[in-house]
């Protein structure tokens, strides 16, 4: 579990680092185990009053694969730098008229072991065309823990925190000088 001090630095050396033109805003910086992700706000496309759904979505694709392709050697370049220092992969994306995009992220295997009540239930998903695989069903699966829970991941993420720095205070931590103790 990364601590919070950890995730501020990781967007600390980002937010300064980060060229002042590429994006609007820095919205996010999200780090695990694997990965580093970087999410920026860029402009929405300048569109006449009125246009259809399809005409704003198709702009907006059009400009994120612009930023894409026109930023690519100055994100490589950065996220050399960023791997290196922080020995974790770096992931980019972009919020643009609300919509966002990711690209170049990893896709991280994870290995579990299920019983069978649960191995039906990813079977039911292939069956049902929702997945392709039984791990496609579990991504599946996680996507929608995640999407009707995020307040609850979000209190339980603080309260991991709070155990971390309560068990960085431990008898195990390194002491301070005390009162009276000479150099």
């Amino acid at each position: 579990m990364i601590t919070t001090e950890q995730q501020e630095k990781l967007r600390g050396w980002f937010t300064g680092r980060l060229p002042d033109d590429l994006f609007e805003e820095l919205v996010e910086v999200t780090v695990d185990r694997e990965e580093v992700t970087v999410i920026g706000r860029i402009p929405a496309p300048k569109l006449a009053e009125g246009v259809s759904d399809a005409e704003q979505e198709a702009a907006v694709q059009g400009r994120v694969q612009e930023f894409r392709e026109r930023t690519r050697e100055t994100r490589i370049a950065l996220a050399r730098e960023a791997e290196h220092r922080f020995r974790r992969k770096v992931s980019w994306g972009v919020e643009c008229a609300g919509e966002r995009s990711l690209f170049t992220h990893i896709s991280a295997p994870v290995m579990t072991r299920l019983r069978q009540p649960e191995r039906q239930v990813l079977d039911t998903l292939i069956a049902a065309g929702v997945a392709r695989s039984r791990s496609d069903a579990l991504a599946w699966c996680v996507r929608l823990v995640q999407r009707h829970t995020d307040d609850w991941l979000s209190e339980l993420r603080d309260s991991l925190e709070h155990v971390q720095r309560v068990r960085a205070q431990g008898p195990d931590a390194e002491p301070e000088d005390a009162p009276g103790d000479s150099a």
